[in-house]
């Protein structure tokens, strides 16, 4: 038996889907996590909650689905063809990541909601760091097969490594950074993990 394509409301939009995850991520940065709703989204993005529904079973699924979408890919980064290139290039990414209007005001709450809410913390993981790391710990095993890492190099410390100066100085201390930092801090996280 063969199924019938669906049409009309069924189908996915992807004008809508945009209006969307604007709105998700609008409401998020003003309200935070807690206060996010269905109905805020909706209304926001001029959608009727189905349109919601259709696409995420819930307010957690439909937050971290669309901020997956926004910053994973902020975390492809082109092979440089060295490791000292793929962590400046990486650096960049992140500030960019973390420095982002909207993103720069969802981080922090999404950390404390994390605190509070270990279901929330093991999606977060589950769709946002596992796939982030993954992504950075291919350039580390790209330069491991260079040559220019250490084959026994602690690849879960490098990895903390390359987001916490970053995390700190723009997340809690609110930081500028000043000309210059990418290539010192360079140097520094270079020099951390052995080369």
């Amino acid at each position: 038996m063969t199924r019938r394509a669906p049409t009309g409301a069924a189908v996915l939009q992807p004008a809508t889907t945009m209006a969307i995850t604007q709105a998700v991520l609008r409401e998020w940065a003003e309200l935070g996590f807690a206060r996010l709703s269905m109905e805020s989204v909706a209304k926001r993005a001029g959608v009727g909650k189905s349109a919601l529904y259709r696409r995420w079973p819930s307010k957690q699924e439909m937050a971290m689905a669309v901020l997956a979408d926004h910053v994973v890919p902020l975390a492809v980064v082109p092979d440089t063809g060295s490791l000292r290139g793929d962590v400046r290039k990486s650096l960049d990414a992140l500030t960019e990541w973390m420095t982002d209007p909207l993103l720069s005001r969802i981080l922090p709450d999404l950390v404390a909601e994390m605190a509070r809410n270990p279901e929330l913390a093991a999606f977060t993981d589950t769709v946002i760091g596992t796939p982030r790391r993954e992504l950075a710990r291919a350039k580390l095993l790209r330069a491991v097969d260079r040559g220019e890492l250490r084959p026994d190099v602690d690849l879960e410390l490098a990895l903390d490594l390359l987001a916490a100066s970053l995390y700190w100085r723009l997340s809690v201390r609110a930081a500028d950074l000043e000309p210059g930092y990418h290539d010192k801090l360079t140097d520094l996280v270079m020099r951390a993990i052995g080369v």
